[in-house]
């Protein structure tokens, strides 16, 4: 960062310190993940300086040649990996590409039905909170609360009872498989289009280790970010008769220009999940997901659901007269950083919650495996147990640091 450093030695040593941060901390954030180096090379390369409104071959701009060659190199890529008729590659996030679907093909107040935010679904699934909830009309359907799996029962009537426009599958806090099928044909009964929601698990999808909504869905949205272990951003793909009715809700409906440089490490992403490094690491996520989640079980931790299909372990903390703030900041005073999280049937406040989110990627792609992530959920056992204990503490946080020495990412010789 010799430029930086230069031009502005403030900024470059926050960076250094955040970089620092990263190869320091056990990160168990369900929503992040450490992309390859060249992913950033591609983030931070002179394709952020080109503007691009538009779509290749009719831009709004000149000297969009190699954007063009850019983004149609990305599309390919990613139809190809999840075996899809459309993409949209240029969402800044997942949000806005759920918004770009939504005003697509829905009208201001139409009936939508999706997972409720307290349950497992998210925030652009028309949450009160969200921009979503104050243009169409959203119904949430729930978990079923002995089971805490998706109601598909309930779902099933209450599509009955509103006649939705749209479905919308997929979580961001659900530790189980979705059966995509049975809800695509709840919404071909009720004549209404399927959205699915894959954000958190599109890197399973893409390694072909879980099953793919690609199929049976009008559309799918999702970020590269999280297990696709690629740069920020947000990606569409939909069957061809929505196509143009799509590309037109992202431009010039609800963003401008691409930012290019993001597209640059968008195909970058699609490339690399082709190859075999890529599954095998998918494969490990939910190897060492499951093992966590045994190991956790056997320490007496409660899990929502009661275990995991795919990279996260959700835990119910109240058997342990705990909330999900008290414990992540516990945990994050010794190098491990989680995020607390809402439960089904959550009495806490969002701020507070009863729930803890564990996910175990970026401490995949540092090479762990089963035996690390034992010593992981005992570390995380010792920090809840003797949370008073200064001294206990302090031998946890030694662990973390040992660990992360061992596996370290951004600062070793293989990163």
């Amino acid at each position: 960062m010799k430029y930086l450093m230069a031009d502005d030695s403030e900024v470059a040593r926050i960076i250094e310190i955040e970089k620092q941060r990263l190869e320091d901390t056990l990160d168990l954030i369900a929503a992040e993940n450490y992309p390859p180096e060249s992913i950033l090379e591609a983030q931070g390369s002179v394709f952020s300086i080109k503007a691009a409104e538009g779509y290749p071959g009719n831009r709004f701009h000149a000297g969009c040649r190699r954007s063009d060659e850019l983004e149609t190199l990305a599309i390919e890529r990613v139809k190809a990996l999840f075996n899809a008729d459309h993409a949209n590659v240029q969402p800044h996030s997942g949000v806005s590409a759920n918004l770009a679907v939504y005003f697509s093909v829905l009208n201001v107040g139409d009936p939508v039905l999706s997972m409720k935010l307290s349950h497992g679904g998210h925030l652009s699934h028309g949450d009160p909170a969200s921009i979503t909830h104050k243009c169409f009309t959203f119904h949430h359907y729930s978990v079923n609360p002995e089971t805490e799996l998706i109601d598909y029962d309930e779902l099933s009537e209450m599509a009955s009872n509103i006649k939705p426009k749209m479905i919308v599958a997929g979580a961001s806090s659900y530790s189980r498989l979705i059966d995509y099928e049975r809800i695509a044909d709840i919404a071909r009964e009720h004549h209404a289009m399927l959205l699915v929601d894959m954000a958190h698990i599109a890197g399973l999808v893409a390694a072909k280790v879980i099953p793919s909504p690609v199929a049976v869905s009008d559309f799918v949205t999702f970020t590269t970010y999280k297990t696709l272990m690629g740069g920020r951003g947000g990606v569409i793909l939909c069957k061809k008769p929505y196509a143009h009715r799509l590309d037109q809700a992202i431009f010039p409906g609800a963003q401008g220009t691409p930012s290019m440089n993001m597209l640059a490490a968008k195909a970058v992403c699609f490339k690399l999940a082709k190859e075999d490094r890529f599954i095998q690491t998918q494969k490990g996520i939910l190897e060492n997901a499951a093992c966590a989640a045994d190991a956790l079980v056997a320490k007496g931790y409660r899990l929502v659901s009661g275990g995991t299909d795919n990279h996260m372990v959700l835990l119910n903390l109240r058997p342990k007269g705990l909330t999900g703030k008290e414990v992540e900041e516990i945990l994050e005073s010794v190098g491990i950083v989680v995020n607390r999280n809402v439960i089904p049937f959550d009495l806490e406040k969002p701020n507070i919650t009863s729930g803890l989110r564990l996910g175990f990627s970026a401490v995949t792609a540092r090479g762990m495996k089963p035996p690390e992530i034992k010593q992981i959920v005992d570390l995380i056992d010792r920090s809840i147990v003797g949370k008073d204990d200064p001294d206990c503490l302090q031998e946890v946080a030694e662990g973390v640091k040992h660990l992360c020495k061992k596996y370290s990412y951004y600062l070793s010789d293989i990163s």
